[in-house]
């Protein structure tokens, strides 16, 4: 797969100085609810509003100087731009961000706020995507994946070894998936550290890309509908995280 529990715990290192260790909050009414003890990983609280800093920097951190000198672009529905924004103004890159028309106004103004360059384009993450690669392949700058790459898997994966610290005898993580690149790094680093836990993958009805995959058994399509989750509408999930998912996780619609 490309990506080992070393990975993660060097991105771990990497991600020292920049994300926030965020808290694991006991929740009384999921608690009570689903008749367990339900925790939430406060990702909300992170720096730039999200987990996908952990990613984006990462990433980033590990270009070499003449990948940094061509400057970076990336392609997102708003969080995984956010990320990038500022780890790019961190090393002093130039960055330019492709987001769907539609994305809140609130992201799309805080990635120009941490010194992209935005360009909206499309109407779902996915044709937003095709443009960025078209611009780089113009630019030669260096393409930073939301989610299908390994550099950012493992810096996703670096939230389960926060888990794991607060909460040894867990026993189900539950994540959301788009690409699939949160439950990519958290399932791999869970299951290596812990086998036995249960890592469950939820996607919203509207646009149930890695759920189909798995159903098919092939990377698919899916032409769905657009969603209040936009972080999460992603047409075709990425070939690493589908073998990733495929074989670590349980999916859920």
């Amino acid at each position: 797969m490309n990506i080992s529990l070393e990975a993660i715990y060097q991105a771990k290192e990497t991600l020292k100085q920049v994300a926030y260790k965020t808290a694991l909050v006991y929740n009384y009414f999921l608690s009570e609810m689903s008749g367990n003890k339900v925790y939430v990983k406060m990702e909300n609280l992170q720096r730039t509003g999200s987990f996908k800093i952990r990613g984006a920097y990462n990433k980033i951190a590990n270009l070499t100087d003449k990948e940094k000198q061509r400057g970076v672009i990336a392609s997102s529905a708003g969080n995984h731009a956010q990320g990038v924004a500022v780890a790019a103004g961190i090393y002093g890159i130039k960055c330019t961000i492709v987001m769907p028309k539609h994305v809140p106004l609130s992201k799309a103004t805080a990635t120009r706020r941490y010194g992209a360059e935005v360009i909206l384009y499309g109407e779902v993450y996915d044709e937003a995507y095709e443009e960025a690669m078209r611009l780089q392949k113009e630019t030669q700058a260096t393409f930073i994946h939301p989610f299908n790459d390994p550099l950012v898997i493992a810096g996703q994966g670096t939230i389960a070894l926060e888990i794991l610290e607060e909460l040894p005898d867990v026993e189900v993580v539950v994540a959301p998936i788009g690409g699939g690149g949160l439950i990519s790094g958290v399932a791999l680093a869970l299951k290596t550290l812990k086998p036995d836990v249960t890592v469950v993958g939820v996607q919203t009805k509207n646009m149930p890309s890695m759920a189909e995959a798995i159903s098919q058994q092939k990377l698919v399509t899916v032409n769905g509908l657009l969603s209040i989750a936009d972080g999460i509408s992603v047409k075709t999930p990425g070939k690493l995280t589908f073998e990733v998912v495929k074989q670590l996780t349980r999916s859920l619609l």
